[in-house]
């Protein structure tokens, strides 16, 4: 069986109402109230192939493991899953996929954390190139990979479709947000969402698509066997499957989260990581004080104070000339020797104001990031062709001119 879908770092407020939207999606397509399902087939008629498909889904170039992506990226990709963020749309579908898929073909045992992390690679969950997914999955201005011509060490794959699919007669181009090549494509292009089309741009349909090629044959996904070889015949290359093996790891270990469809991918940025703390703990010296208990240095500068009437202190502890010793104290009036309690230790103000102080100017720092990032992938889009490989170097051109190191 599949290993367990839900980890300590997922949002429950979040996931629950796309984990119950895609119970009554897939309850729909797969006809429970009435209408018939094949075992081996799925909701648009689209029956499963029964031999594994070996023709590649995506190809990539040798050094290149995704659209972006290095094979010297992949642990940063690792280690940034939570904070990237999954689009509400992808998440929904990636789940939607492997129940479905699973119901049709009961020996695959895939999980959607296998498909998510495909997508990720792939186009960062649709939204390569400033794109963003509209409230139906649909990424746009849509996702067309370099052409295959066999220069830059790409694979020669002359056109397949006539254009229909990636706008391209001459050269086939890797489509979508899974990459499909158009010719593997019309293998598998599955109409997921019931609108009546199959789109590769369509992350439903994506998605979907991608279970029909990982469980075509007689691998079980719930093996790491299994998922090693038929990710392998997705793209022929080793980095790939271990990249996409990491990820899928990290996602059901609970390292994601769930993001609006229109935030588009930040690339190499993350939010502020050092939220300054509110208050802290024992300072090195005291202040004044009435009563001589224990105080944080006010000034942070670890001075020490006297009481309030100049009493001696070994540190400095009561009024009236009361001494201590350490753990300093002493009441009014006399020394003493009481424990401190850490849970009545009083915050430093000046702590408080500077941590708020932080917080605000980070958030600030963050708004105009992402206020950048828009502006940036606007004029990306619009004043860059469709087709152009360059819309991520318009984009990287934006923001650098903006203050930003970007990649």
């Amino acid at each position: 069986m599949s290993a367990p879908r839900f980890g300590k770092i997922q949002k429950v407020t979040a996931l629950v109402p796309l984990a119950l939207l895609s119970t009554a999606w897939t309850a729909n397509l797969a006809g429970v109230g009435g209408l018939a399902s094949a075992s081996d087939q799925l909701p648009d008629g689209t029956q499963l192939p029964i031999e594994a498909l070996e023709d590649p889904a995506s190809y990539t170039a040798p050094g290149q493991v995704g659209l972006g992506i290095t094979a010297g990226d992949g642990a940063q990709i690792v280690a940034t899953a939570s904070t990237n963020g999954i689009p509400t749309a992808a998440l929904a579908a990636y789940q939607r996929a492997e129940q479905v898929i699973n119901d049709a073909d009961k020996a695959c045992h895939i999980d959607w954390a296998l498909i998510a992390a495909i997508g990720r690679v792939e186009s960062d969950h649709g939204r390569y190139g400033g794109n963003t997914l509209d409230t139906k999955g649909v990424s746009h201005p849509g996702i067309y990979g370099p052409a295959l011509d066999g220069t830059k060490n790409t694979q020669a794959v002359p056109d397949t479709d006539g254009g229909l699919y990636d706008n391209d007669k001459v050269w086939d181009r890797a489509v979508g947000a899974m990459q499909f090549i158009p010719s593997t494509w019309a293998k598998v292009g599955v109409d997921a969402d019931g609108d009546g089309k199959r789109n590769p741009q369509d992350i439903d349909d994506a998605a979907l698509a991608t279970a029909v090629y990982l469980c075509s044959g007689t691998d079980d996904l719930g093996t790491e066997g299994g998922r090693r070889t038929s990710v392998f015949r997705y793209n022929h290359s080793q980095d790939y499957v271990d990249l996409v093996l990491k990820i899928r790891d990290a996602y059901l270990a609970g390292n994601y989260t769930a993001v609006p469809n229109y935030i588009t991918s930040a690339y190499t940025f993350s939010p502020p990581s050092s939220w300054a703390p509110i208050g802290g703990g024992y300072s090195t010296g005291h202040g004044h004080g009435k009563g001589g208990g224990v105080m944080p240095d006010p000034d942070g500068n670890g001075s020490t104070g006297g009481g309030d009437n100049g009493g001696t202190t070994t540190p400095p502890g009561g009024d009236d000339g009361g001494t201590t010793t350490p753990p300093p104290g002493g009441g009014d009036n006399g020394g003493g020797t009481p424990k401190p309690d850490p849970t009545k230790v009083t915050q430093p103000i000046k702590n408080i104001i500077e941590g708020t102080t932080k917080t605000v100017t980070d958030i600030t720092k963050t708004a105009a990031y992402i206020a950048a990032n828009a502006t940036c992938t606007t004029q990306a889009t619009l004043f860059t062709p469709l087709k152009s490989d360059d819309i991520h170097s318009k984009w990287v051109e934006c923001m650098t001119n903006a203050g930003y190191t970007v990649s």
